[in-house]
């Protein structure tokens, strides 16, 4: 009975720092000139993405390396289709501004995982490779903010202001400051602690460790990004929404799998190129008609989207 104390404790911890670190990543975006999505696509994605890094590294060190990567694979599937699909249904995500270029880089860098995994076990070498990817991608977004900067002489442009109308541009420094520390600190205690007890709960239960990563430690890491996600929804920042789950899926991909493989090896699982890598491929490119031709998601295609990720866990449990 304690674990599930503890369990929604997690859960509570999760959905109050998912809130603060939109509102903190939202007007750090307006302080600094710099649009909300450049800000989701690193700030909020990393600070969401957290839990899978800590866990991952965890896993390697632990010998149940198996485990970092069914988590990360598990969590970009749950990402598109449960944390998208999840407030679309309950709000509506409305179409934001152009994230193509992120949306090519993100099917890129998953292409790329999906390579080295299919050359045999994630060693120091592909780690390298990963992180170099990753570290290119963060270069390439200093730049665009610095050109954006540039452009707009430290002004938010005309349709930034509608997205971001919720915020406070005289936020004071301190105040933005305490809600990414809160927001980046919170989310993964919450996540620790959820999950945690989630994983004593389920191995009562007997479930295998295998099932465990892709199903309840992916959908257990992946609610900071529901999290974030629901409350950007809410909020109508529909840039952080969909810059979050980009960022994230980047960085659970080429940043965790990446430090991960340079703490130890990660072997592949056959099971794991057989199906699961082309599922959380699959999932990604869904995304492709809402980036390219900007269609907004409405409660039918959240309702779509969840049925799809509780259709595969369904095929993962059977």
């Amino acid at each position: 009975m304690l674990e599930f104390v503890y369990a929604g404790l997690g859960l509570i911890v999760l959905l109050l720092a998912g809130d603060t670190l939109v509102k903190g990543a939202v007007n750090l975006s307006l302080r600094l000139g710099i649009p909300a999505l450049i800000v989701s696509l690193t700030v909020v994605a990393f600070g969401t993405s957290a839990p899978e890094l800590l866990i991952s590294i965890k896993a390697v060190l632990d010998g149940v390396p198996g485990l970092a990567l069914g988590n990360v694979i598990g969590s970009n599937t749950a990402n598109v289709l449960l944390i998208l699909g999840i407030p679309a249904m309950i709000f509506g995500i409305a179409a934001g501004s152009d994230t193509s270029r992120s949306f090519l880089i993100m099917i890129a860098g998953t292409l790329l995982f999906i390579v080295l995994g299919f050359l045999g076990p994630y060693h120091w070498w592909s780690g390298l490779i990963l992180v170099g990817a990753l570290a290119l991608i963060l270069i390439d977004s200093a730049r665009a903010a610095q050109a954006h900067r540039r452009a707009a002489n430290g002004a938010p442009a005309p349709e930034e202001e509608e997205v971001l109308e919720e915020a406070d541009p005289d936020m004071p420094w301190w105040k933005i400051a305490l809600y990414l520390v809160l927001g980046l600190i919170g989310l993964p205690l919450g996540a620790d602690l959820l999950v945690d007890s989630s994983i004593v709960i389920a191995q009562a239960y007997g479930v295998s460790e295998t099932v465990i990563g892709l199903t309840l430690v992916a959908v257990g890491t992946s609610l900071p990004e529901l999290a974030t996600t629901v409350m950007a929804a809410l909020r109508k920042h529909s840039d952080v929404a969909m810059g979050n789950v980009i960022g994230s899926n980047m960085f659970n991909l080429l940043g965790i799998i990446g430090v991960a493989s340079l703490v130890g090896p990660i072997p592949v699982d056959p099971a794991l190129l057989r199906l699961d890598v082309w599922v959380m491929l699959a999932a990604s490119l869904v995304l492709a008609p809402f980036v390219f031709l900007r269609w907004s998601m409405g409660r039918l295609v959240g309702v779509i989207f969840t049925s799809l990720y509780v259709a595969y866990l369904v095929m993962l449990l059977a």
